[in-house]
């Protein structure tokens, strides 16, 4: 089956002729005639089967024909990351280049001003994240009122995010009669109530069994220990064919300190994660794709969706912590019918992650060698420990001399010089008290305590209440007055 049976205009198809595209994938063989009729879809499929171009060449036939509004977008698609709504909005341009239709792209860490001017102008196409459609919504920049064609595109990283609400505030400003797209590597049952909710009789287009790994992708575990995983990266970046590689880690700091670490070490290293810049982080994504740099150190920022063509290699340093973004990272690689590589870096507390991930693949991963295998024994036995603490060294252990009368000594201290013994309690002379002559002044000009004008509240045993008749206590005077 080529392009040209799926019913797309003869505008289109040259655009993907001229991208280098001849035959579908299955995903865009399944979803794009169905899409074309109108009808709502739910795509589940494996990352880097080509979902984007399922739903972006359809949409750019029916939208060909129609005029856009100010203010007033005639299909929106959702995305959860900056990094795939950018994305989303290069196949726009590279597939859209014969067809003349608008695009805007909402997304946080730019200029929101910007995208205002674009929406003032009116789009075809708006591409955008939940959190800045929102902020705009509700500035009253934007109306949906006149969107036809929504697209919720990984629904699954949706949830994760915890975007799900936003998604469903949204869908209640759309117009009810529209056509939904929703797609997904996986399918979990909050964005099954969703689909049924918000889609109408919509057709259901399964792949692969969802969560299950590209089989153009070889995976291996590498066993080594927290503390040498960083050497075991490095040997694996040098002994293994690396092209370009993402490494991915879960936590930004690691990200940071791993990048300037293969930096050091010779490395042509870059790195992406959320606490940059927008623009930053566009910027390292393009010195990775032009090949200033090969090696991109990433959080899970990058794990869905990215597609960067000749990705050689995929290293996990750390394990994810869900088993589904195990999935997601290593689709970064065998991308469009190519094949990659995927080594997980596994320390021994990683056992029961690995477990997880391999029950949700049902595939068992195979073990290589572990630290020892990755790094040279010779290496390994030469290198010196390091002492415990960031940045130092060790130092080598002075003995000192043992003083042939004193005790011996501790190894590395010097012997303690014997004390003298200390006088009996006896015979050792009292201290006299140190006298304070302006103190004793004050003190015999103070007068007697029977002298003094308290204005103190009288204790108990001190308050006249008269004679004390055998109640327990004193007895009030006023009982004791006589009668008669």
């Amino acid at each position: 089956m080529s392009f040209a049976d799926l019913g797309l205009s003869d505008e289109l198809l040259r655009a993907v002729s001229e991208s280098g595209y001849n035959e579908p994938t299955p995903i865009q063989s399944q979803a794009i005639p169905p899409v074309l009729m109108m009808k709502d879809l739910i795509g589940i499929a494996q990352t880097g089967t080509g979902k984007t171009a399922s739903f972006v060449l359809p949409m750019i036939d029916i939208l060909a024909h129609g005029r856009s509004r100010a203010r007033m977008p005639r299909s929106l698609i959702l995305e959860p990351t900056r990094e795939l709504a950018a994305q989303v909005a290069e196949n726009f341009e590279k597939y859209g280049k014969y067809h003349k239709l608008s695009m805007a792209l909402l997304i946080g860490g730019v200029n929101m001003g910007e995208q205002i001017a674009a929406l003032e102008k009116g789009v075809d196409v708006l591409i955008a994240t939940p959190g800045r459609l929102m902020d705009l919504f509700q500035r009253g920049k934007i109306l949906l009122t006149g969107c036809s064609l929504l697209v919720i595109d990984e629904a699954d990283r949706m949830l994760d995010m915890g975007f799900i609400p936003d998604i469903e505030e949204i869908c209640t400003k759309l117009p009810a009669q529209r056509q939904t797209l929703l797609f997904s590597a996986t399918m979990p049952a909050p964005i099954k109530k969703l689909a049924d909710k918000f889609l109408t009789n919509p057709k259901q287009i399964e792949v692969s069994r969802p969560a299950s790994a590209n089989l153009s992708i070889e995976q291996a575990v590498v066993e080594t220990s927290s503390r040498n995983k960083r050497d075991t990266l490095r040997t694996l970046l040098r002994v293994e064919d690396v092209t370009s590689a993402l490494v991915f880690s879960n936590r930004k700091t690691t990200v940071r300190d791993l990048a300037q670490s293969l930096g050091r070490d010779g490395f042509k290293a870059g790195q992406i994660h959320g606490d940059m810049e927008q623009p930053e982080r566009l910027r390292e994504l393009e010195r990775f794709k032009a090949g200033e740099i090969n090696i991109l150190v990433a959080s899970d920022v990058a794990a869905r969706g990215l597609d960067v063509k000749g990705v050689s290699h995929v290293f996990n340093f750390d394990v994810p912590w869900h088993p589904d973004d195990y999935v997601h990272r290593i689709g970064r690689t065998g991308r469009g019918g190519a094949t990659g590589k995927a080594i997980t870096l596994v320390t021994p507390e990683d056992a029961e992650a690995i477990e997880a991930i391999e029950k949700l693949t049902g595939h068992k991963i195979a073990r290589s060698g572990g630290s020892k295998a990755a790094v040279p024994q010779e290496e390994a036995d030469e290198a010196p420990r390091p002492a415990r603490g960031r940045g130092r060294r060790a130092e080598p252990k002075v003995e000192a001399p043992v003083a042939p009368e004193a005790e011996e000594a501790p190894v590395g201290r010097a012997p303690r010089a014997p004390r003298e013994p200390r006088a009996p309690r006896e015979s050792r002379a009292p201290r006299e008290p140190q006298r304070d002559p302006a103190r004793e002044t004050q003190r015999d000009a103070r007068p007697p305590r029977d002298d003094r004008n308290d204005n103190r509240r009288p204790r108990r045993d001190e308050r006249d209440d008269g004679p004390d008749d055998g109640w327990n206590g004193p007895v009030p005077s006023f009982l004791g007055v006589k009668l008669g």
